[in-house]
């Protein structure tokens, strides 16, 4: 059985992301870590809470850090994900209380509990992941395997900095703590992202389904949707943290990757939080990154679909 750490900060793709880690077979998520990014930090602890009401899953859900290592925190992600990060749909509060222990700490705990055990999927900025580093430099070696979403491999982002992708342009001190800790880990970068998108005509077959699972999913996503078609003129849903997740469940659907050296820009008024790939292989440097460049759309497409069907 694989074990799952999910760092996160649900965010409509994220909680999608959750939701199929909770019903792909063999798998236990052990914990979920929140972080602030998509919204503050109150608003994706207590929306990882709603998502595991839904999927009557018995989680525990650690609050992480509520904003950046070594900076003020920058603008949001509430224009795409909502001011409640669950598309302005504000879906009552869940009952379920956050664990009084730190994310970052907990993390810790269950790494040194059980090296070597768990996958970490990280879906949302590094912070709580670098704050870990700090607090047990040794992490790296008691994790099994690490997954980032993360990055844009070739400097086509999407944020005000355009060279850099969300995750990594919120806190990029954490990301560069978090890089150059790990001496092997899988990127899922923007690019790749927008190269396997979830078409129409998939969306329209999740949503024959019916289900409270495929409901919830179209309320959340309709200003996501939205968003897409008037700023980028696409029909075609981007889930950066769904096929993050589905590369981490299921690596087969992973049919090209390279591995290369990766750095994050620090400074630069254009360039800050732009993750540079050393594609070249020039700077010396170990290939730590590997970098999934392309998947089996179809099978990735089925996988998104999976937590929306009716469950036996």
């Amino acid at each position: 059985m694989q074990r799952l750490i999910i760092d996160t900060d649900p965010g409509v793709d994220d909680a999608h992301a959750i939701m199929l880690a909770l019903r792909y077979p063999d798998v236990q998520v052990e914990a979920i870590l929140t972080v602030s990014g998509n919204v503050g930090i109150d608003y994706t602890t207590a929306n990882a809470q709603i998502v595991l009401d839904l999927m009557k899953a018995d989680v525990p859900v650690y609050r992480g850090c509520a904003g950046p290592l070594m900076h003020r925190p920058g603008s949001d992600a509430s224009s795409i994900h909502g001011s409640d990060g669950l598309g302005d749909m504000w879906f009552p509060p869940s009952s379920r209380k956050a664990e009084p222990e730190p994310a970052s700490q907990a993390l810790v705990r269950l790494a040194n509990a059980e090296p070597g055990e768990f996958t970490l999927v990280t879906l949302g900025p590094l912070t709580n992941i670098a704050v870990a580093l700090k607090l047990d430099p040794s992490l790296p070696r008691k994790i099994k395997e690490l997954v980032i979403m993360g990055g844009a491999i070739h400097a086509d982002g999407n944020t005000p900095n355009l060279s850099a992708e969300y995750n990594i342009y919120a806190d990029p001190e954490a990301a560069f703590i978090v890089f150059n800790a790990f001496p092997a880990y899988t990127l899922v970068s923007w690019e790749t992202t927008v190269a396997n998108g979830i078409s129409p005509e998939t969306m329209e077959k999740w949503r024959a389904f019916d289900t409270p699972e495929s409901r919830f999913l179209f309320q959340i996503t309709r200003k996501v949707l939205k968003f897409l078609e008037e700023k980028l003129s696409t029909m075609v849903l981007y889930a950066a943290d769904v096929l993050a997740m589905a590369v981490a469940l299921e690596p087969t659907i992973v049919e090209q990757a390279e591995d290369h050296a990766l750095f994050v820009e620090l400074s630069g008024e254009h360039t800050r939080g732009q993750t540079v790939v050393d594609w070249k292989n020039r700077s010396g440097k170990p290939a730590s990154a590997r970098i999934v460049m392309g998947v089996n759309q179809n099978r990735f497409q089925e996988l998104a679909g999976l937590p929306l069907h009716n469950q036996p």
